[in-house]
């Protein structure tokens, strides 16, 4: 697909958590020129471990971008090796959270040029020119901000401890988010000058609402052409906790219609798995393949949502 066939959109903005919003981005880089595309990215599962600042999602967007991502398990590095978490299970160290060899060293530099008085904004522009992406990805904010896990037992847990320690598996009552409520400038500057704003099949709780949860943010998306992406695929969610999340926060079954009514009234068009649009009304509905393979069928996939887009407008 030709990069100037969007040319008409001078900015695309896309929100994103880790996996599947990272792949879907990786087909907007393939359907539009670098200069075209942002991503914000949640911040809000970021943690210190071992002394150094963690940004999962932030990490899983800039090495699924740059080509180098675990193809199979979407996060990670491939070829990634663990010598330093073997060594530090020997030691009788924190083990829970797994940090390959390689990855270690994008959290050594970050800490590094955060502890030297660098925002997370830059230091993370120049992570991404390092690793050789040519879009713009940047975090939602610089400050720290935290999402808390409540779950139905009572434990008030830190998202990482409930996600990764105890694997997702308390239920969960309530979510809520901690510390900074300001975006960054850079964030507030891409969503006012885009022509189109896509909300990523991401965690619509965990990885898209920190996001929407900043001061001005949804002020701005309501005056903007929005698009949705179902991350729920006939009942399920193809990676990750939200197909029991949604029965725990909604008391309904998972489905894409749940998702879509979450956003509410922040959507102008819904994009979701051919079969998934019976039942959807409010909005114009896209039912298409929205399950992505490689690199060729994430852009086939961008390139749709990108089409259905400009016809909103």
């Amino acid at each position: 697909m030709p990069k100037n066939t969007f040319s008409h959109l001078k900015s695309v903005v896309a929100l994103s958590g880790g996996v599947g919003g990272a792949r879907f981005c990786h087909g907007l880089s393939g359907a539009l020129a670098p200069e075209q595309l942002t991503v914000v990215v949640n911040t809000a599962d970021d943690f210190e471990h071992w002394g150094l600042w963690i940004c999962p999602d932030l990490d899983t967007v800039m090495y699924t971008l740059s080509g180098k991502s675990h193809p199979q398990q979407g996060w990670g590095l491939a070829d990634e090796t663990f010598a330093a978490m073997g060594m530090m299970k020997q030691l009788g160290g924190e083990s829970w959270f797994q940090l390959g060899d390689q990855d270690l060293a994008t959290h050594l530099y970050r800490t590094e040029k955060l502890k030297k008085g660098e925002s997370l904004s830059e230091v993370t522009r120049r992570l991404n020119q390092a690793l050789g992406t040519t879009c713009t990805i940047m975090p939602m904010c610089d400050a720290p901000r935290q999402t808390r896990i409540v779950t139905q037992e009572g434990q008030n847990l830190d998202f990482q401890e409930w996600f990764v320690g105890q694997q997702a598996k308390p239920a969960v009552k309530e979510i809520s988010f901690e510390g900074e409520r300001n975006p960054s400038p850079q964030v507030i500057k891409a969503l006012q000058g885009a022509d189109l704003i896509i909300i990523t099949p991401s965690n619509p709780y965990v990885s898209v609402d920190p996001i929407l949860s900043l001061h001005g943010v949804r002020e701005i998306l309501e005056g903007k052409v929005v698009i949705g992406i179902s991350p729920i695929v006939g009942g399920r969610a193809i990676k990750g906790p939200l197909g029991a999340m949604i029965p725990a926060l909604r008391g309904e079954p998972a489905s894409a219609k749940a998702v879509m009514e979450h956003y509410g009234s922040l959507l102008n068009g819904y994009v979701v798995e051919t079969g998934d649009e019976n039942l959807l009304d409010g909005v114009p509905i896209f039912p298409t393949k929205t399950v992505m393979g490689d690199f060729l069928d994430r852009t086939r996939f961008a390139t749709e949502v990108l089409h259905f887009g400009s016809e909103l407008r």
